[in-house]
């Protein structure tokens, strides 16, 4: 397959900032820099580095390499995808590159540009997908702040209920009943610690009731932009919009996801092998997208749960010897092997 330097004429590396975007324009060929500019991030400064990009490269084939794509990069990358050029973000370097050569703005930017020179076009790493995927992305990481936020809401008038008698039996933990019994009560005419802990006992309760109508609200949400990207995901056993959403997240683009192995390895699904003279061994692979295993263990639950041909495969496997987790994870790795969209 061709790399870089086959393909382009003239490579771009960016280094991207809160304030400030410094830019390094080279030869593909030999890496060796034409020239160099920094632009503040403001609109203007934007429009002025992608019209200076322009007049260096001309009609030349030109690859842009922008650090921080889905951050600080993300307003120059948005303009120069409009004019035309392509954008990928930079390949991973390792400190023995970086080593003895300094650090300024302007020699990051160099680096950045001559890290894909060498590298196969079919291995850049291209910016994700936006539009729709942009909107799962953020519905996804609000309904896990908020979950977050439910759960210590919950965790906190359970340890009060404990160490303060308000009437509720906290033994357990507090059901929608209670929860919502709580978020009712009134003052009363009682010390200032027993008032001060139902006061915020009440606070609480509403403040779960709340983030109860948030999740649902988002919910609804996930159903809507799911079914506008991907519904065939909502057609497989044991998916729903949460678990649709976090593989659209990781999945982002054509080209992300080569084989069922790359899926994989992209889930953290894959065992790594550790293996040592005459052992021969694999470990549990911690790496990965965890969001997306997470959301694989969440299919494999149900159907093992739910879904009969899973159901007959635990019962078989079972019998073979396996253990419950050794069957998850034989199950995480065909979660979505039916699917087309990965």
């Amino acid at each position: 397959m061709p790399i870089v330097a086959d393909q382009y004429e003239f490579v771009i590396g960016v280094d991207t900032h809160a304030a400030t975007h410094s830019l390094s324009v080279g030869t593909a060929a030999t890496g060796a820099i034409v020239d160099q500019s920094m632009f503040p991030t403001n609109p203007s400064g934007l429009e002025r580095a992608v019209t200076w990009i322009s007049r260096r490269v001309g009609e030349h084939a030109t690859l842009v390499v922008i650090e921080g794509v889905g951050s600080y990069g993300a307003g120059l990358a948005e303009r120069v995808l409009g004019s035309g050029l392509a954008v990928v973000e930079p390949a991973a370097m390792s400190a023995a590159r970086r080593r003895g050569v300094g650090k300024t703005d302007s020699l990051d930017a160099v680096r950045i540009a001559r890290s894909v020179l060498a590298v196969d076009i079919s291995r850049l790493r291209w910016p994700r997908a936006e539009g729709a995927r942009a909107a799962l992305r953020v519905l996804v990481v609000a309904r896990e702040q908020m979950a977050g936020e439910r759960t210590r809401a919950v965790n906190a008038p359970t340890a009060l209920l404990r160490i303060t008698d308000l009437g509720v039996d906290s033994r357990k933990a507090l059901t929608r009943k209670q929860i919502d019994a709580m978020s009712t009560w009134r003052s009363r005419s009682e010390d200032v610690t027993m008032q001060t802990c139902r006061q915020e006992a009440v606070r609480l309760a509403r403040r779960i009731r709340a983030l109860d109508t948030e999740l649902i609200d988002n919910r609804k949400a996930l159903d809507s932009a799911v079914n506008a990207v991907a519904p065939e995901l909502l057609e497989l056993p044991g998916v729903g919009s949460v678990v649709a959403a976090s593989v659209l997240i990781a999945w982002s683009h054509p080209g992300r996801v080569r084989s069922e192995a790359a899926f994989a390895a992209l889930a953290g699904t894959c065992p790594v092998p550790a293996s040592s003279g005459n052992t021969l061994r694999h470990r549990l692979n911690r790496g990965g997208d965890r969001r997306l295993n997470r959301a694989l263990t969440t299919i494999v639950l149900v159907r093992m749960r739910t879904h009969p041909d899973t159901r007959a495969y635990v019962a078989r496997r079972r019998r073979e010897g396996r253990t419950t987790k050794e069957i998850m994870r034989c199950l995480r790795g065909t979660s979505l092997g039916n699917c087309s969209v990965h």
